[in-house]
């Protein structure tokens, strides 16, 4: 299940209908003692950055998720200790007392732009001991300097095509960004998958795991959060059909001799 943001614009369940609940100490109380992954918008203050990670951690989230992408919503920056505390300090009001200007610092730290580097990583290891996911990669040499500066792992994503008009398909990138990295990190896919034969191409072409998100929210929209659990099980329940009919037992069966590349007559081909 990907990451989706302001998910009331969809239904009256938000965040709620697909996590539970959406502050950081409140999922973890009802995700109990099953496994959670943290996606960080990254903030360009390092300190509160750390303090993000910090709660993550005393809260029993295991992977880091770092998207190449944009933050949404006020919610996590309002609760940040840290942030709270710079804020009151610059403007000598707490965010609550001053909801448009704290919305506006905070968006102004994780929409950080072009402030990060590949050196940063570094940073993020000092407050996270446990693996780092980046989210968003399309190019063959990001993944490589993902392997380079020791990334665990790697999705290869364009945030389901709604960033970038005319951006490459993920599906269309992820068999050279496979290639490139081979085992030296975990390679996972998003964007585009609507049905289980979406699923067994990414499989096929390399990918470790599947990851789905508008599909959720199109359900979350119709009757909420059972609605969007039926979206997916009818996902799953594709995915078993699909590879039953194709004759692949297993996902270990899926892999590249189960596909065909076919160029339709529509297609626009280079005239070299």
């Amino acid at each position: 299940m990907a990451p989706v943001g302001v998910q009331v614009i969809f239904h009256g369940d938000k965040e709620t209908g697909l996590s539970e609940v959406s502050s950081i100490e409140e999922v973890a109380k009802a995700n109990g003692a099953g496994p959670r992954w943290y996606q960080l918008y990254w903030p360009q203050d390092n300190d509160i950055t750390q303090s993000l990670l910090k709660r993550a951690k005393e809260n029993g989230y295991k992977t880091l998720v770092v998207p190449f992408a944009k933050g949404e919503e006020d919610r996590t920056g309002f609760e940040d200790p840290v942030f709270r505390e710079k804020f009151q300090h610059q403007s000598g009001k707490t965010p609550e007392e001053d909801i448009q200007g704290a919305s506006k610092a905070w968006v102004g730290e994780v929409f950080s732009g072009a402030a990060h580097t590949w050196e940063d990583i570094k940073l993020l290891r000092e407050g996270w001991d446990g693996p780092i996911v980046l989210k968003g990669i399309q190019h063959p040499d990001d993944a490589r300097l993902a392997v380079e500066y020791g990334v665990d792992g790697i999705v290869v994503s364009n945030h389901g095509g709604r960033q970038l008009d005319g951006a490459v398909g993920s599906l269309e990138m992820l068999p050279e960004i496979v290639d490139a990295v081979g085992d030296k990190l975990t390679v996972l896919f998003d964007s585009g998958v609507r049905t289980g034969v979406d699923v067994i191409k990414a499989l096929s072409l390399g990918a470790k795991a599947v990851i789905v998100g508008r599909p959720a929210i199109y359900g979350l929209s119709i009757a909420g959060k059972q609605s969007a659990k039926q979206v997916l099980q009818g996902i799953l329940a594709d995915l078993d059909n699909s590879m039953g009919l194709a004759g692949i037992k297993n996902i270990h069966g899926c892999n590249r001799s189960v596909l065909r590349k076919v160029q339709y007559g529509g297609d626009v081909k280079s005239s070299n």
